[in-house]
Parts: structure tokens; sequence; C-alpha cells
């Protein structure tokens, strides 16, 4: 009996230590609940309003304004000369009333005024090129315009005067001779502009081309009327004005030149083969301004459009009979 019991305890002891053997003494994990991944920062929690207040910096100092008349907001791929041109204003006058120190730069969000200024309203800050990039670093200016400086008006187009009249003798005029052509009033031999003219928005118009209307309007998919030519043939200004756009920048127009009659009234042509007035200049009625042609369109025609208050109508309601 005495040498059972130690050997009883021995056993238990052993059997005791094998099983200690097989536990762990390594601490237990401790799993953290605010775990934060290598190399990311954890956003404050004042970030939405900062970001907020980034927006309303970048919608520049004419915030305020948005959807008022006279006052449009930034989309994307709005580029200055474009917004200019939707509202018929120069692209100069964009810059000037808004105080714009780079041009090239407008951002997606920014409110800029497309009106003139009126007594009341405070002039715009100067808009940082750098400092006006909005959160998402979205920039709407898609392509750079010329760069800033005065705009030159372009000289006034005199008309030749044709030298007077001697009458022939046989002492002035030895045989043989030719008589000097008189001045072609047009770059187009024969060019005549319309003659038919309907008075409208306090404006006197003539049709630009005398030519087949092949396209009319819909407002939809044709948002004025599409007029048949000849290659080479001459367009002529609808109304007095003066040019705000003449170029080839806006995708689908080809060479277009964008008259400004008033305040109310813009005139479109567009597909032109060659044009003959540069932005800025003065323009009467029936003046030559352009060649018909085929840029960017599938056939030679003239695209032209009447915008009022910047909406396209319908050319007919304000041109004569055709």
């Amino acid at each position: 009996m005495r040498l059972v019991l130690p050997l009883l305890l021995t056993s238990l002891l052993a059997t005791f230590l094998a099983a200690c053997s097989t536990v762990s003494l390594n601490p237990a994990p401790v799993v953290s609940k605010n775990f934060t991944p290598v190399g990311s920062t954890a956003a404050p929690a004042s970030a939405a309003p900062a970001s907020s207040a980034s927006a309303a910096a970048n919608a520049g100092p004419y915030a305020a304004y948005a959807g008022q008349p006279g006052y449009y907001t930034v989309q994307p791929g709005d580029t200055v000369r474009r917004i200019g041109l939707q509202f018929g204003q120069d692209w100069h006058n964009i810059v000037s009333w808004n105080n714009l120190s780079d041009p090239n730069v407008i951002t997606v969000g920014q409110v800029l005024r497309v009106a003139p200024p009126v007594a009341g309203t405070p002039p715009a800050v100067a808009a940082a090129p750098q400092g006006a990039m909005p959160a998402n670093g979205q920039v709407a200016q898609s392509y750079p315009l010329a760069p800033m400086g005065s705009p030159t008006p372009a000289p006034p187009t005199v008309a030749p005067v044709a030298p007077p009249v001697v009458a022939a003798t046989s002492a002035a005029s030895p045989a043989g001779a030719v008589a000097a052509p008189a001045p072609m009033a047009s770059a187009v031999a024969g060019a005549v502009a319309p003659k038919a003219v309907a008075d409208n928005g306090g404006l006197q118009w003539s049709w630009p081309a005398p030519g087949k209307i092949i396209q009319g309007y819909n407002g939809s998919t044709s948002k004025g009327i599409d007029i048949a030519g000849k290659q080479g043939e001459p367009i002529f200004a609808a109304a007095k004005g003066k040019v705000v756009y003449a170029g080839n920048e806006l995708r689908g127009f080809g060479n277009l030149v964008i008259i400004k009659h008033n305040a109310d009234y813009i005139s479109v042509y567009a597909h032109n083969e060659k044009l003959l007035v540069k932005d800025g200049q003065d323009i009467q009625r029936g003046q030559q301004i352009a060649l018909m042609g085929s840029t960017d369109a599938p056939r030679v025609e003239l695209h032209f459009e009447v915008r009022l208050r910047g909406k396209p109508i319908d050319p007919m309601q304000v041109l004569p009979p055709h």
C-alpha cells in the first residue's frame, strides 16, 4: 500500500504536466476597433464642412446670383468663348465683367456674369487661376483662347469710290486703249445681296443666301435652316450688327460666323468655305461675310440660325418671304 500511493501520485503529476504543455503561453491577441490601414489617414470630423466651404469659394464672387437672369453656372466642357457665343456676348466682355485673371481657366460650378453689369451689383474679384480649382480638380475650359489683350476693333469698311467718268475723245483716248474695269463690290463676281427686307425686332432682315431650303427648323434636331448652294457662293449678313465670332473652334459648325445684332438677336452662319470678316468687325445688312462651303457638313450648304436672347427660333419668323 505504501508503494502504490507514491506511484499513483507520480502518475497523476505526470498527466497534469503533459496537459499543461499543450496550452499556449502566448498572451491573447488584442483586436483594435479603430484600425487604420498603413498609409491611410482618418478623415477629420470637419472634412465635410470644409468641402462645402471650398465648393462655395469655387463658385466665385457671384455665387449668390446662381440661377438668376444675367448669370450662368459653368458646366463641364464649357469655355469662355462658348459661353459668350451662347449668350451673344463678346468673350472679352465675359472676361472683363468677371475680372478673370486667366480666361483659359474656368471651373465647373463657377457662376459667371453673362450680361452687362447694372448699378447695385458688386464688382467681381479677380479669380486666381489655381485658387479657383474645385475640390475634384475639374476644369471646364477645354481649349486655350488667344492671349489676352485689349481687342483691336477692325477698321471701318469703306466702299471703293469709282473714278470720275471722263468723256472719251480722240486726243485723250489713244487708239487701242482699254478702260480700267470698275472695282467689284464683292469678293465674288456677280454677288448681289437679296433685295427683300422684313422689319422684325427693330431690325431689317434679308436672306443670307438665295438658295433653296433643304432642311427646315424643328427646334430639336434642327435649330435653324439649311440653304443649298454651290461651293464658293457668297454668304451675306442677314441684318446689321457686330461679329462676335469668326472661326472654326466649335465642332460641327465648320467655319463659322456669329453676328450680334442688338441686345436680343444674334445670327449664326455655319459650314462656310472661307470667312471674310473678323471678330469685332461692324457689319451692314447685305454685306458679304463668307463663301459657302461644306466644312463639317456632308454637303455644300449654309446652316443659318437666329437666336432670341440666347434661344434658337425659326428664322422664318424674321426673314422676308423667300
